[in-house]
């Protein structure tokens, strides 16, 4: 999962980056030129024991530049969140919300960022800005997927703001991201069932074993794991006598995935029982694999 969460990580920068350049070319622009970088921090946080409230766009552009140039994600979520507290029903607060959301991510805030991006897809669902929000969403659970050795909740969540961006905004350039980010999350599930299905087949579970590796092969045969499931139900099949079931797994595996070493290990399990391998077309393996056109 590294690799995927880097490409990701670059999928949100790129992305980050036109959102405030575009920010950029709405904002007014304030003196921030001519004036040293000590002077100008000391202005952003000078502080003054009566409240007065500042203009949006004051606000709004010392958001992007704690972010642009200070590199303070954190102090630059609070300045955005400033906006929307003193100027809630204007347009700059709309642009702070989103300004938000990315900033809560790219401080690892996810759940804030969750939160925030929500918010700007609940109350500005026709903003094309409404994708890049609804993908900062699914980013945030992605990011979160733990190892495969423990509860795969956050990764059924990721599964679905993902789905979420593909089914709403098709036709956006976070669409093909976000499908690409599918398969890797996908490929997650399908690894914390192998790795039940093998610690059952180890203690001789071979029906716990089976449902797992069936979910593998019927609902997860585009990831990785699906040569090694099905290998494995060869060898779970053959241990309790289900022969049948066991060379229509070896048949289809060797069908699929000829080279695989997977299929050379079930090819010469079911020859050890007697048996070649051949596929019962009415099998839910071989159902499975026709239905996704593979097979």
């Amino acid at each position: 999962m590294s690799a995927q969460r880097m490409t990701a990580r670059s999928d949100l920068a790129r992305f980050g980056r036109q959102l405030r350049l575009a920010a950029g070319l709405l904002a007014l622009t304030i003196p921030l030129s001519g004036c040293g970088g000590a002077s100008l921090w000391d202005k952003f946080t000078a502080k003054d024991d009566t409240f007065n409230e500042e203009p949006a766009d004051k606000l709004y552009n010392e958001g992007l530049y704690l972010m642009n140039q200070r590199k303070d994600p954190k102090a630059a979520s609070k300045k955005f969140e400033e906006v929307d507290r003193q100027h809630p029903y204007s347009d700059w607060a709309r642009k702070s919300l989103l300004m938000s959301a990315y900033s809560f991510y790219n401080s690892g805030d996810y759940d804030s960022c969750i939160g925030a991006a929500t918010r700007y897809v609940t109350l500005h669902p026709g903003s094309s800005d409404a994708a890049y929000a609804q993908y900062l969403i699914a980013a945030s659970h992605y990011d979160q997927i733990p190892d495969v050795s423990r509860d795969q909740a956050r990764t059924e969540k990721a599964i679905a703001a993902l789905e979420e961006v593909i089914r709403k905004y098709p036709t956006s350039e976070y669409a093909n991201s976000a499908k690409a980010k599918l398969e890797g999350a996908r490929d997650q599930l399908a690894g914390k069932e192998m790795e039940v299905g093998r610690y059952n087949l180890s203690k001789r579970n071979f029906t716990g074993a089976i449902n797992r590796f069936k979910t593998v092969v019927t609902q997860y045969q585009t990831t990785r794991h699906v040569e090694e499931a099905l290998a494995r139900l060869a060898e779970a099949y053959m241990a309790i006598g289900i022969v049948g079931e066991a060379q229509t797994a070896a048949a289809v595996l060797g069908h699929n995935f000829p080279d695989s070493k997977w299929y050379k290990d079930a090819y010469n399990l079911v020859k050890s029982g007697g048996v070649e391998p051949s596929e019962n077309k009415g099998s839910y393996i071989s159902r499975a694999f026709k239905k996704m056109g593979l097979g």
